[in-house]
């Protein structure tokens, strides 16, 4: 009887020694064999990625050492199996009996289940939850690392969180096409009838389409160069053209072009504006006007105020709502004056043969003079990139799509406007069209046979398209006063911070109108430094960035037309040099006309 009780103590010990080594290698994902006195013994190792932690070796210190069993059982000598354990507690287990990822449970092999221990919260330890957090975390670490070289996903500057151009990135298609139609449209647009008295009809309008087309082109390339290289955006014209041109360089060719679009467009809209109002005022007032009305500097006070009011909201997008006033006045505003100049009588004896001057080189100067202004009348491509910036962008949904479906909009908006304002206001007034534009032809010729409240109703319009112009042209003067801030503090604007930097701003931008009326001379010339802005750089960019095979036909139409820009601004600002000196620049301070 004892032998045959010993006989089946050995063969049970057997079979749950057998059990036991077939449970441990399907806890093992990654195992290995040691030699453990003359006979190989299977240790489970935990899962880890590679290069993250160190292999889990079980030792003195650890507390699988040693394997509980019941009462009867005994610790495990080398050379020896250990039996099969009757239960083992949920955290005595190896850590890879938990978790094995790299290695699923074999359907062929089965183990016999044990009994399920209730879930208490002290069992789970640091050292429970450390061969699975701290790999998992790491690996989570290194892939978005390793998407973010490879461009899956934009690494976002801290510092934009902080400014108002990229401070809030919810805006739409929507919101593009309400800046870019408030930002390509204005009151360049009412001088376009002036470049037909000297081009005609069929110059005229062939350079007015060339150059929408042309400006088009130049456009799509900004928009698609904001994120030309993966993981990166290119929120600002200057941006671009750094990593196009390198740092010093695009500094040097495009600082000054797109400080003087926004500061110098926001004096020029002061000093319209300021005009306008005065002769709303005296449209409505009429001849029950006080005898000491406001004058000219008070009115461009009054208007400037007005812009600091409406400059406190904080980013590019809250003043969405502003640039949809400023497209629906635009568009407003300008089919009423072609409209109004069309549906009366035209002045007696007017002609369509084109003006010419004294002598060849003058008539030469005065053509380039009307192409400057054709290429004046379209604007905003210094914003482009501004307004795209405030879109959210991934690799499914790129800001692009949103964006140049927002500018085809407006651009289709705009050329229903300039196309006729120029053919319409040419057809009503030909060559007594005066150079101020087709709203002083409209109030100097129609001023007695027009409805008082149309003709207050049109000045009111261009007044509001100017205050919501001044707000997004001022936007990217903002954005570089905050960023110098925030570079040197590291911390954001605070409010009355940010106040101050847009009432002194507004306020410079009155003293420079009122103190320096002849900039208006100097058009011609610093028209022609920044028409690169708009029709040269995008393309010298798209080349740099794009890098197109040479002798192709996008490598020939960049070439040329950046080629071409860069011609056309050197004859403009020799022209605007000529015209100053033949017509004389009278340097007046303080006396606004």
């Amino acid at each position: 009887m004892r032998m045959g009780t010993g006989r089946r103590r050995s063969k049970e010990e057997e079979d749950s020694s057998e059990d036991s080594e077939r449970s441990f290698r399907l806890q093992a994902p990654l195992g290995t064999m040691e030699e453990s006195g003359g006979e190989r013994e299977l240790v489970s190792i935990p899962p880890t990625p590679m290069g993250a932690t160190p292999p889990f070796t079980p030792g003195a210190h650890s507390p699988h050492h040693q394997i509980s069993t019941n009462s009867h059982s005994h610790a495990v000598t080398p050379g020896q199996r250990s039996p099969r354990p009757s239960q083992t507690p949920a955290s005595t287990r190896p850590p890879s009996s938990l978790v094995s990822p790299s290695m699923p449970r074999s359907p062929l092999l089965k183990t016999p289940r044990t009994p399920r221990t209730p879930w208490t919260p002290s069992l789970i330890s640091p050292r429970f939850l450390s061969p699975i957090g701290t790999p998992m975390k790491r690996v989570l670490t290194n892939m978005k690392t390793y998407l973010e070289e490879v461009g899956h996903l934009t690494k976002l500057n801290p510092q934009d969180a902080w400014l108002p151009i990229t401070e809030s990135r919810n805006g739409n298609a929507y919101y593009a096409a309400f800046h870019n139609l408030n930002a390509g449209i204005g009151f360049q647009a009412l001088i376009l009838p002036v470049a037909f008295t000297l081009l005609g009809w069929s110059w005229g309008i062939i350079s007015l389409t060339i150059a929408y087309l042309w400006q088009l082109y130049t456009l799509w390339v900004l928009i698609m160069l904001h994120e030309a290289v993966p993981g990166k955006r290119y929120n600002r014209y200057v941006e671009l053209a750094q990593a196009a041109f390198g740092e010093r360089l695009g500094v040097w060719l495009t600082l000054f072009p797109t400080v003087y679009l926004s500061a110098g467009t926001a004096t020029a809209l002061i000093l319209i504006g300021g005009e306008t109002m005065k002769l709303f005022f005296q449209i409505v007032c009429g001849p029950t006007c006080g005898s000491n009305p406001l004058t000219t500097v008070e009115w461009y006070l009054v208007f400037v105020s007005l812009c600091i009011v409406l400059s406190q909201l904080p980013n590019l997008n809250s003043i969405a709502g502003l640039s949809l006033i400023g497209a629906i006045t635009a568009i407003t505003y300008c089919t009423m004056v072609w409209g109004l100049s069309i549906s009366r009588p035209r002045p007696l004896g007017i002609s369509y043969e084109n003006v010419k001057s004294k002598t060849d080189t003058a008539t030469a100067f005065s053509v380039l003079n009307s192409l400057g202004i054709i290429a004046f009348a379209f604007r905003g491509h210094n914003l482009a990139l501004e307004i795209q910036a405030t879109m959210p962008s991934s690799l499914k949904h790129p800001a692009s799509v949103p964006m140049w479906r927002g500018a085809k909009v407006a651009y289709l908006l705009v050329a229903m406007c300039v196309f006729p304002i120029a053919i319409g206001g040419y057809w009503a007034y030909g060559d007594f069209m005066p150079t101020g534009g087709i709203l002083n032809a409209l109030y100097a010729f129609h001023n007695q046979d027009i409805a008082r409240g149309l003709l207050a109703t049109t000045f009111l319009l261009v007044v509001f398209n100017c205050l919501s112009s001044f707000q997004i042209y001022s936007m990217p003067v903002f954005d570089s006063f905050e960023a110098g801030y925030t570079s040197r503090t590291n911390k954001p604007c605070p409010p009355w911070v940010r106040a101050g930097f847009r009432v002194f701003y507004g306020f410079i931008s009155f003293f420079i109108g009122v103190a320096l009326p002849f900039l208006s001379s100097l058009a011609g010339l610093l028209g022609g430094l920044t028409l690169p802005v708009t029709f040269a750089y995008p393309c010298f960019m798209w080349v740099c960035i794009k890098k197109p095979k040479k002798y192709t036909s996008g490598w020939y139409l960049n070439w040329g037309l950046g080629i071409l820009g860069i011609l056309f601004s050197l004859a403009f600002s020799i022209g605007g040099v000529w015209s100053m000196v033949d017509s004389g620049l009278k340097l007046k301070f303080f006396k606004p006309n």
